[in-house]
């Protein structure tokens, strides 16, 4: 179908990439837990609409000639890096101005928006991303394909719906198990403080990866 093969093949494998833990998926349990299935589902619309930038970047060639940059690169790969290393930073010292001491007046917000924000960029900065549908889809395309920017975006797509699918599941799942300790409050802080620090694991490392 639009020059690709395996496609059943390729569904297996993309199920099996998309469980593996990684910034998107703490994000989603972390917003799950602070703010239920709606906090959690802005948060995989996010991660869905950043990878649906990567497909079209790796459709268009932009992600190839990002990647054959050392430069851009760079440039987007410490941009991503220092994002999340940001969002950990603020989960940590969020969480605990929003502890049970705190005046409700003195809290600070997060709205949707700003959790479908966070799993837009956390994902759309990620240059790793790009550099996995650069490598795992051209494995699926025809070599004759009549259009091998049509055959991206319809692998792109399927992954991304399979991908969100899995992300649903596991906002729904962490939504659930945090309803249950929504009482404990020290249950919060360290999820968010453990998360955070993920997140700052997570940016560190991506700062340090080489092609």
């Amino acid at each position: 179908m639009f020059g690709t093969h395996d496609l059943l093949l390729f569904i297996f494998a993309g199920w099996l990439l998309n469980i593996t833990p990684g910034p998107d998926t703490a994000l989603i349990v972390a917003r799950s837990t602070q703010l239920g299935l709606k906090g959690g589902a802005m948060a995989c619309a996010g991660v869905a609409a950043g990878i649906m930038v990567h497909v079209t970047a790796a459709a268009l060639g932009i992600s190839a000639l990002i990647a054959a940059s050392a430069t851009a690169f760079g440039i987007v790969k410490f941009l991503g890096a220092a994002y999340l290393i940001y969002i950990g930073i603020k989960m940590i010292v969020t969480r605990r101005a929003n502890d049970g001491e705190t005046p409700a007046a003195l809290r600070l917000p997060l709205s949707y928006r700003k959790v479908f924000r966070q799993g837009f960029v956390t994902n759309a900065l990620n240059p790793k991303v790009a550099l996995f549908f650069l490598a795992f889809l051209p494995q699926f395309i025809d070599n004759n394909a009549p259009s091998t920017a049509l055959a991206f975006l319809f692998l792109g797509v399927v992954f991304n719906v399979n991908g969100t699918i899995w992300n649903l599941g596991v906002a729904w799942a962490t939504a659930r198990a945090a309803a249950t300790m929504r009482g404990a409050k020290y249950f919060q802080r360290w999820i968010d403080c453990t998360i955070g620090a993920l997140f700052i694991a997570f940016g560190v490392r991506l700062a340090l990866f080489q092609r």
